[in-house]
């Protein structure tokens, strides 16, 4: 089941709040809108920056039936069901299909620290369980373990749901063996917004986001031009977003980008805890770039 193969710029959308830090299902459908009217080719629901570590399974389910009722169709929906547990990821994964997802993104196991080989036990286990596209999701920074490029390319060799990998190592080397090595129908795709340029050029198909929360036409431009070669002209993109690009993780994914929805007044920035409002310097230093690229006013 390898027919969907993920490309383009995939928005890792954030999980609007209320004041009461219940779910804004409102914001949240104007969100997912705002995404289409500008042609993003993908979004993920609960990931790291939807907030899915403080979300629990009643509202990822919630969450994943209400984007693809608002989707309908236009555009892939993709769950984040990733879990440092295999047996709880499998439950949520298969509550994800029924939901009607087109795909899941899994976390490498997180705190466990599972060695290589139950990494590979892992994403086979859930493969074999859910028949169901699904993207690995390699983030070490945020998990504690790197799923090696030997490993990774294992997976997608072994286990046949297995369509891409979200690569957010920050490792170039990294990418480019696993881009080297890979079965051709699997899909590289930067996880770093900063890195998606370079990574295209060495043969990444896209880009998992945070920026494009805000900047999906702006990213878009960029990931069509990489696509189609054009790669000067992506580069005077990339280099005008890249300051902003980089303030998005002035503090911990997802307090900025929720500052910057809320500065354009798509969102409040309300944020679970223990994550904790952006600091009042930090914003600033937000705010003058968002008016320097005219964002706001």
């Amino acid at each position: 089941m390898k027919q969907y193969q993920p490309t383009g710029v995939i928005t890792a959308i954030i999980t609007p709040f209320k004041s009461d830090l219940s779910i804004d299902f409102e914001a949240f459908e104007k969100l997912i809108e705002f995404q289409i009217k500008n042609k993003v080719d993908g979004i993920v629901v609960c990931g790291s920056t939807g907030e899915g570590a403080t979300l629990s399974i009643k509202e990822k389910v919630a969450l994943f039936v209400k984007a693809v009722e608002i989707a309908k169709g236009r555009v892939p929906i993709i769950a984040g069901t990733g879990s440092n547990d295999t047996q709880a990821t499998i439950e949520l994964s298969i509550l994800a299909k029924e939901s009607g997802v087109d795909a899941l993104l899994l976390v490498a196991p997180y705190y466990n620290k599972p060695s290589q080989l139950g990494l590979l036990n892992h994403f086979m286990a859930i493969s074999e369980s859910v028949a169901i596209p699904q993207i690995i999701y390699n983030v070490p920074g945020r998990t504690g373990v790197n799923i090696q490029p030997e490993t990774q390319i294992e997976i997608a060799k072994k286990c046949k749901n297995v369509v891409a990998t979200k690569e957010a190592s920050g490792d170039l080397m990294q990418i480019m063996k696993i881009i080297k090595n890979a079965p051709k129908d699997f899909s590289v795709l930067c996880g770093d917004d900063a890195l998606t340029l370079p990574a295209m050029l060495l043969g990444a198909k896209g880009v998992i986001s945070v920026f494009s929360n805000f900047a999906p036409k702006q990213l878009k431009s960029i990931t069509d031009l990489a696509a189609q070669g054009l790669f000067a002209r992506a580069k005077d993109l990339h280099y005008k977003f890249l300051d902003l690009m980089n303030l998005c993780f002035i503090e911990t994914n997802p307090v900025p980008v929720k500052a910057i929805l809320q500065e354009m007044g798509l969102i409040q920035a309300f944020v679970r805890m223990p994550l904790v409002p952006i600091d009042a310097k930090n914003l600033e230093i937000i705010r003058n770039e968002l008016k320097k690229l005219k964002f706001i006013k």
